[in-house]
């Protein structure tokens, strides 16, 4: 039944490409800006524990993948089936403790074969397939965690909390001497080593700044609102009068 669902799936696609002069018209570049916007928003419909817009953003994911695909079997670079094929067998090649003999004790000796099965591939560094595009936040956890699964690690979260206090300080005397250029290096280290200390804690930088920026603008909306109440705008205000629905904010949302 699935199999016959995405036949009809990838049928629609190629007509699409033949007969609509939009899609017809479209490469991997111009499209490539909503792959990525389509992914931020099934990430969206996740935060949200919204399942009715997941599944429909999880379609329009998979609209995209048909999308390049059809475009690359087009211009006779691959096709749906060599894309399907890579990706069952990467899974039963980094799988050796599903699908070989292989036995392992715990999740960390898993992510640590599948580091080692990369290299093996012909990765010369497991720092190699992290996104350079990704944001830097999410990218820098990424390095840390890929580091981590060889075993290049803190042993102690006290030892991570230290690092970071050592950042701060040294960014702070980047600022004390005036120093622009180090200063925004140590305000790099400092970020890196605040994700590091999420990292060993298992908490997700990305997921806890997206946390937070929802937070900011429900509780900045909040003050814009009352303030509104008042008959003023938010710039006819003052920063005592703000404070007070920020803080009023604070204990209702």
């Amino acid at each position: 039944m699935t199999g016959e669902k995405f036949e009809n799936l990838w049928a629609i696609m190629k007509r699409l490409r033949q007969e609509c002069p939009w899609d017809r018209e479209q490469t991997h570049d111009s499209i490539k800006a909503a792959t990525l916007e389509e992914t931020y928003e099934m990430i969206e419909a996740i935060d949200l524990k919204d399942f009715n817009e997941l599944k429909a953003e999880l379609g329009d994911l998979l609209l995209h993948i048909v999308f390049h695909a059809a475009i690359a079997e087009e211009n006779k670079n691959f096709s749906i089936n060599d894309v399907i094929d890579s990706i069952t067998e990467k899974l039963i090649r980094r799988h050796p403790h599903i699908f070989s003999d292989i036995k392992v004790k715990d999740t960390k000796e898993i992510l640590k074969n599948w580091e080692e099965i990369k290299l093996s591939e012909g990765r010369e560094s497991v720092l190699e397939g992290v996104p350079k595009n990704l944001p830097s936040l999410a990218r820098a956890y990424r390095l840390q965690e890929k580091a981590s699964k060889v075993g290049f690690d803190w042993e102690k979260k006290e030892d991570v909390w230290k690092k970071v206090i050592e950042e701060i300080e040294e960014m702070h005397e980047m600022e004390k001497a005036g120093n622009q250029d180090e200063f925004e290096k140590e305000m790099g280290d400092v970020f890196f080593a605040l994700t590091n200390y999420a990292r060993f804690l298992g908490v997700n930088p990305e997921n806890a700044l997206r946390l937070t920026n929802e937070k900011f603008i429900t509780r900045f909306s909040y003050v814009e609102k009352k303030i509104k109440e008042t008959g003023k705008s938010v710039s006819e205000s003052n920063l005592a009068e703000m404070d007070k629905f920020w803080e009023e904010s604070k204990k209702k949302l």
